[in-house]
């Protein structure tokens, strides 16, 4: 299993939302540099960063400091928030990232989904937001009417290798992982699935393994100290 602990930006600041509202923001965590670097130091293998400005309009990247985060980290940096089209792509693998997750615009705009895949399939990874089974979108501001399932069978049949799922109502409320729709995935794609939201403690790492989970997001509970990256429970 890895773990991958998640720098979210906001104002060039690491933040937590609570179930998704910016107006529930806590600024946690040193700055985002040292923050790394302490995740680094802790061994982590992946880092999740995510430009929440990015996220709510597609247009206020933070494109210098995660250029800057992507230039210090010895390990791969997968970076979400506000990709939705090719020049955006096109900066942040020159910046070094080396996974890019699409949301809002892997459902809005599929002829940019496919051009990315069709260029970068390798670094491009779909992430499906959802709250009551529905996938949300606009930095998870605005709910569709799609289902979760159908939109991932329709990511798989494009070419998506991996999946990062969140259950919005999960995140940041340290109360588990939703293990049912992660297992409700695993049983209807063959993508890898990450799991994101809500993982609280080791053993909510440990029940995600053995559903067959190899990778999950962990915000909060890093932060607090009750995930840890060095001694985590392996498979």
């Amino acid at each position: 299993m890895k773990i991958l602990p998640a720098i979210d930006l906001i104002d060039g600041k690491c933040v937590r939302l609570y179930q998704g509202d910016f107006n529930k923001t806590t600024q946690v965590g040193s700055d985002p540099v040292t923050q790394l670097k302490t995740f680094l130091a802790n061994g982590a293998e992946i880092v999740h960063i995510v430009d929440l400005d990015g996220a709510r309009d597609g247009s206020a990247r933070q494109y210098q400091l995660i250029s800057k985060l992507c230039e210090i980290s010895t390990v791969p940096i997968q970076i979400g928030g506000g990709i939705r089209n090719m020049e955006t792509v096109e900066k942040l693998i020159e910046a070094g990232a080396d996974r890019l997750v699409l949301g809002t615009a892997a459902i809005e705009d599929q002829d940019f989904l496919k051009a990315a895949l069709a260029k970068y399939a390798e670094h491009i990874v779909v992430g499906i937001d959802a709250k009551d089974e529905k996938v949300a979108i606009h930095g998870w501001e605005t709910v569709s009417e799609l289902d979760y399932v159908t939109f991932a069978k329709q990511m798989e049949q494009l070419g998506v290798q991996t999946i990062v799922f969140t259950d919005i109502s999960k995140d940041g409320t340290m109360m588990g992982p939703n293990l049912d729709a992660l297992e409700k995935l695993l049983a209807n794609v063959s993508c890898k699935i990450v799991a994101s939201g809500g993982i609280s403690s080791d053993k909510d790492i440990e029940a995600l393994a053995a559903i067959g989970i190899e990778e999950a997001i962990v915000g909060k509970a890093i932060y607090q100290g009750t995930v840890t990256l060095k001694g985590e429970p392996s498979v």
